[in-house]
């Protein structure tokens, strides 16, 4: 399948990015979509796809080359994203998805705490709802150090090996959305790791992980925007084909006015998710932007994937033709990093404060 070559936000793309964008689509077309529906049907975890995106170098766009990556920035991981959720949203959220557990959209309740014993750290506690779990071999780890803080404070960031003491992995959900990207809990019990683990500055975490948070939105912008793409591209190819009463059926205007409905929010949703991906490459603040932009991308991908379906009929809610997949897929993305509700309450203070 041809991915889209003309987008309107292309312009926005430096040499290097268009680069990226152009491997990550050939990668997606060959090698991901032939395996897209069997690996859904049996919830089965992409691993040999992903080893694959980093030997071409996908998995580390924004690495710095110091590093071995490549040495871009948001913008790059972005166009990475789509294009994989263009063919499958269960690799590309393994790629680029992280829900912090216990917590949710209330990014500082985190109950997992750890106290500093000699020269390691020992936590206890639980994560769910964790993506790639069990399969990755660290963990980046929220936890309370600090336990006379109140609220959101005192939270420090710990690197926890999937081999350390105490550290344990629970059951995998089994899932509506996005079946391939393993998720499940984490088990922390006297779990312990060395010291030297901690990230930045001591019940100082909080804002590095507000950080990731905002940068997340854009990426899962990225992946709605992959999905609706996706979707889309199967219902035009769809209408080409089908004929009703004789004729095609894209030249019944209800059709025509469906896709094109479809192709507007798609491009709507592209060119804002690009601006605020650098924005984030600039240095800019970007987390109200950041926001917006999930809400309007993932509202999007829900109402263009369930259009794509009704283009389709009844084929559209067959496995067979795919777009039923797209449609469950993007569910996620209307909870993930942080629900469409919690968003328009980030929005509405953004919002207030700007104008007091």
């Amino acid at each position: 399948m041809k991915g889209n070559k003309d987008n309107m936000a292309d312009f926005l793309l430096s040499e290097d990015e268009k680069e990226v964008r152009d491997l990550a689509r050939q990668y997606s077309d060959k090698d991901v979509a032939p395996i897209a529906k069997e690996y859904d049907a049996k919830h089965e975890f992409p691993r040999k796809q992903i080893e694959k995106l980093g030997e071409l170098g996908l998995l580390g766009t924004r690495v710095p080359e110091e590093y071995g990556g490549i040495g871009l920035g948001v913008l790059s991981a972005v166009v990475v994203l789509e294009e994989l959720a263009r063919n499958y949203g269960g690799l590309a959220i393994s790629v680029q998805s992280h829900i912090e557990p216990q917590s949710g959209s209330d990014a500082g309740g985190t109950r997992t705490h750890a106290e500093l014993d000699g020269d390691e750290w020992v936590i206890n506690g639980s994560k769910s709802w964790i993506t790639n779990c069990g399969e990755a071999k660290y963990y980046l780890v929220a936890c309370k150090t600090d336990k006379t803080a109140k609220g959101s404070k005192g939270i420090s960031l710990i690197i926890v090996p999937n081999d350390a003491p105490g550290f344990s992995v629970g059951a995998k959900e089994q899932k509506l959305s996005v079946r391939s990207s393993s998720t499940g809990e984490l088990f922390f019990d006297d779990c312990r790791v060395p010291k030297e683990n901690l990230v930045g500055e001591l019940n100082h975490g909080l804002p590095i992980f507000l950080e990731g948070l905002d940068e997340g939105r854009i990426m899962v912008s990225a992946l709605s925007i992959g999905l609706a793409q996706g979707a889309f591209e199967r219902a035009v190819r769809y209408a080409k084909q089908r004929t009703a009463f004789g004729r095609p059926i894209t030249d019944f205007q209800a059709v025509n006015f469906k896709l094109a409905e479809m192709a507007e929010k798609i491009e709507i949703a592209r060119c804002m998710c690009y601006t605020v991906a650098k924005m984030a490459d600039s240095g800019v603040s970007f987390s109200k932007e950041a926001a917006m932009s999930k809400l309007f991308a993932s509202q999007m991908a829900d109402d263009v994937t369930r259009d794509a379906i009704q283009v389709m009929g009844a084929n559209g809610i067959s496995e067979e033709y795919e777009v039923e997949r797209f449609f469950r897929d993007t569910k996620m993305m209307t909870i993930g990093e942080g629900t469409s509700e919690i968003l328009d309450l980030v929005i509405g203070r953004h919002v207030l404060d700007e104008n007091d």
